[in-house]
C-alpha cells in the first residue's frame, strides 16, 4: 500500500527539521561502534572488577576480549519491585534471560535498576510531584547501568508511566548497542472500568463511604500485571510495539503463562543476534530513526493512547537527534482515523483488545492503510510486517501465526476503512492563554466547546474543596495552575476527575485548563491540559481572574479568554507554598532548568 500523503509529508519534515542533530547524534553512536566488545580497551584491573561476580564459565566468556573469540555481553536493566503490581513480574526476568542469553551463545549481567514509581498511588498526594521528574532519573540511571563499557547490547524491563520512555531515552544514549524492550503484560480483567468510575463520582458526591469505594478499587487492581485500561502505562506498551522494541504481539500477553515465559527467553535470544559479534547488528539508534518515530505518533492516535506521550514521545526522540513536535502531532492527528476504542475511550480494556485481534489486527491496517512506514529495523527483523501475526506455543515450541482478517468486536477494534473516527482525537489548541493538547476521543462531540465562566485554583486540593463546599453547581471552566514542570514537577490532575464528571452530569458546561497533566485516565469532561507557556513561567494562564469568561473550543483548536486588559494584568504569584512537599528539596535543580511542555519538559534539550 503506498504511504499517506500526511505521513509522508511530517516525516519528511522531521527529515530537514533534525538533519543537522540526527547527523551529529548518528556520527557520535558510530563512533562508539567499535569493531571488538567496549571491554576490549579496558585495562585488566577494569576488566577484572567487570566480572569479579560472575560464574566460571561466563568469567572464562567474558575474559576473551578480541572480536574472534568474545561473545556478546548483555545488559539486564529493569524496574523490578515488588509493591508495584506492573513490575512484581520482573522479579524472575533476570535469571530466564541469562539462560536464554547463554543458550543463544552470549553472557548477560544484570546492569543496574533503576526506580519505578506509580502515579496511581501517588495521585493528590505530594509524592505525584516527582512523577514526571523520575523520567530524567531514569533515564541517567539506564546511562550509569550502561557506562561500564562491557556491553554488546541490552534488555530493558519495565512498563510503567515514566519508566519505559527514561530506559529508552537512556539506552538511545547509548545508541550503538542493539536493545530489546521486554514486557511483563496486564493483570487479568476485573471490576469493570465503568463500574470503577461510577463508585468514584459517588464517592466524591458522599453518596457511598470509603469502605465501598475501596472495595470497588481492590476489585479493579486487584493481581500482578498492569492495570488494565488505556492509560499511559498501556499506551508505552502499544508503542515499543509499533517502534519494533517488542517481539511480535508480545505486549498484552498476561504474566504467569506459558507463552509469557517463551517471550521473555526468546527476547533474550533475539538481542544476542543483533549484536555486532553474533549477528546482524541493529543498534537501536539506528532503528529508531524519523519513520519509528512517526509510526509512534500515529499508533498513538489511532488507539486514543496517553497524552502524556505529546511529552514523552518528544523528549524520546530528541534522545535521538529528532525534533518532534505538538505541530506533528496534530497534522497526523488530522489524517489518522481512531481504530481501537478503550477505556476511558469506550468499556473494553487491554485485556478484551488482545483478544480480538490487538496489536497484529492494528498494525496490519495501519500499514495496508499507508499510515505506517513499513520499511523500519525491528527486533524481530527487518520490517514491521512481521508484526502483522501473533505468537503461539505448538507442542512447547514459540511460533508466530497469521490472525484472522476481521477484527473479533467492532466495538471495540474496527477496520481502517470503518473507524470509530476519522482523525485520531488528540488536538492542540492555540489562543490568548497559549498552547495546550486536548484529548477528544472519549469526549461527546456536543460537549467539545465549552464558554462560561472561570473560577481559578492554584491546587488540585482546593478545586476538590471548593466542590465539597458547593461553590461549584453551575457552567464552570475550572483553571488549575502552577502545576507545570517549573511550578512542583507537574502532577497528574486525576482527583478533578469525579468531581467535575459529577457537575458535567448535572447538565452543566464543564471544562479544565490547566497547566499542569491528566494523561491516559483523562475522560469525558474536555481538558486543555499541559497548558504552555506555563503560570511559573509568567504565562498567560497566570494573568485569568476569577469570573472572566474562557472560551475551550477543541472544534476549531482555540483557547482563548475573553478579556481585552488580560496582556496589562501582572501575573498572579501561586498561592500555595511550593517550598514544602515531599522530596521537592530533591529536584529543585530539575525545576530550575526543565524545559516547557512543549519540548517534553525534560531537563535534556532544554528549551531550544
Amino acid at each position: 500500500m503506498t504511504l499517506h500523503p500526511r505521513i509522508h509529508d511530517v516525516t519528511e519534515r522531521l527529515r530537514e527539521r533534525s538533519a543537522e542533530t540526527r547527523t551529529a547524534y548518528l556520527e557520535r553512536i558510530r563512533a562508539a561502534a567499535d569493531a571488538g566488545p567496549a571491554r576490549g580497551a579496558l585495562g585488566c584491573t577494569n576488566l577484572a572488577h567487570g566480572f569479579a561476580a560472575c560464574p566460571a564459565g561466563d568469567k572464562l566468556e567474558l575474559s576473551r576480549t578480541v572480536p574472534e573469540g568474545a561473545k556478546p555481553n548483555i545488559a539486564i536493566v529493569s524496574s523490578y519491585n515488588d509493591m508495584l503490581s506492573a513490575h512484581q513480574p520482573l522479579r524472575d526476568y533476570p535469571e530466564l534471560l541469562k539462560e536464554a542469553v547463554r543458550g543463544a551463545g552470549g553472557v548477560a549481567q544484570f546492569a543496574g535498576g533503576v526506580p519505578a514509581m506509580c502515579d496511581g498511588i501517588t495521585q493528590g498526594r505530594p509524592g505525584m510531584e516527582l512523577s514526571l521528574f523520575s523520567r530524567d532519573v531514569i533515564a541517567m540511571a539506564t546511562g550509569v547501568a550502561l557506562s561500564h563499557e562491557m556491553f554488546d547490547g541490552a534488555l530493558m524491563l519495565g512498563v510503567c508511566d515514566k519508566i519505559v520512555p527514561g530506559l529508552l531515552i537512556g539506552a538511545l544514549s547509548f545508541g550503538h548497542l542493539p536493545v530489546a524492550f521486554v514486557p511483563a503484560g496486564p493483570m487479568a480483567s476485573g471490576v469493570a472500568n465503568a463500574e470503577k468510575a461510577r463508585i468514584r463520582q459517588l464517592y466524591a458526591e458522599g453518596k457511598v463511604g470509603r469502605d465501598e469505594l475501596l472495595k470497588a478499587e481492590s476489585k479493579a487492581y486487584h493481581s500482578p500485571g498492569t492495570c488494565t485500561f488505556y492509560g499511559t502505562a498501556n499506551s508505552n506498551q502499544m508503542l515499543m510495539e509499533v517502534m519494533g522494541l517488542h517481539l511480535p504481539g508480545a505486549s498484552f500477553e498476561q504474566p504467569g503463562t506459558d507463552l509469557r515465559r517463551a517471550l521473555t527467553e526468546e527476547a533474550g535470544r533475539r538481542v544476542v543476534g543483533l549484536t555486532r559479534l553474533a549477528g546482524t547488528y541493529t543498534p537501536v539508534g539506528e532503528m529508531i530513526d524519523e519513520r519509528a518515530v512517526v509510526n509512534a505518533v500515529a499508533a498513538l492516535l489511532a488507539t486514543g493512547g496517553s497524552t502524556n506521550h505529546t511529552l514523552h514521545l518528544v523528549a524520546v526522540a530528541e534522545a535521538a537527534g529528532i525534533h518532534l513536535t505538538w505541530d506533528d502531532f496534530a497534522d497526523l492527528s488530522e489524517v489518522v482515523p481512531l481504530l481501537a476504542r478503550m477505556y476511558p475511550n469506550g468499556s473494553a480494556d487491554v485485556n478484551r483488545f488482545h483478544e480480538v485481534g490487538g496489536m497484529p489486527f492494528l498494525i496490519g491496517q495501519m500499514l495496508d492503510a499507508g499510515l505506517l512506514h513499513a520499511d523500519v529495523g525491528t527486533v524481530a527483523g527487518p520490517g514491521l510486517d512481521r508484526y502483522r501475526t501473533r505468537p503461539e506455543l505448538a507442542d512447547g515450541a514459540l511460533a508466530w501465526q497469521e490472525i484472522p482478517a476481521e477484527s473479533g468486536d467492532t466495538d471495540v477494534l474496527r477496520p481502517a476503512k470503518d473507524p470509530f473516527a476519522a482523525d485520531g482525537g488528540l488536538r492542540m489548541l492555540d489562543g490568548n492563554l497559549g498552547r495546550s493538547v486536548v484529548k477528544v476521543s472519549a469526549v461527546a462531540p456536543e460537549r467539545r466547546v465549552v464558554e462560561a465562566p472561570a473560577r481559578v485554583f492554584d491546587s488540585q486540593a482546593a478545586l476538590q474543596q471548593a466542590f465539597a463546599d458547593g461553590e461549584l453547581d453551575g457552567d464552570v471552566v475550572a483553571v488549575v495552575r502552577f502545576q507545570g514542570p517549573r511550578a512542583n514537577g507537574m502532577p497528574e490532575l486525576h482527583k478533578l476527575t469525579p468531581a467535575l464528571g459529577v457537575l458535567q452530569d448535572r447538565g452543566h458546561k464543564v471544562a479544565l485548563v490547566t497547566d499542569g497533566r491528566m494523561s491516559g485516565a483523562s475522560g469525558k469532561v474536555p481538558a486543555a491540559i499541559h497548558v504552555s507557556p506555563e503560570a511559573a513561567a509568567g504565562g498567560p494562564i497566570a494573568r485569568v481572574r476569577d469570573g472572566d469568561t474562557v472560551r475551550v473550543d477543541a472544534e476549531s483548536g482555540t483557547l482563548e479568554v475573553l478579556a481585552a486588559d488580560l496582556e496589562q494584568r501582572a501575573p498572579a504569584a501561586p498561592t500555595v507554598d511550593s517550598s514544602v512537599g515531599t522530596g521537592r528539596e530533591l529536584f529543585a535543580a530539575f525545576r530550575a532548568s526543565v524545559g516547557p511542555a512543549e519540548r517534553g519538559a525534560s531537563v535534556f534539550g532544554g528549551d531550544r
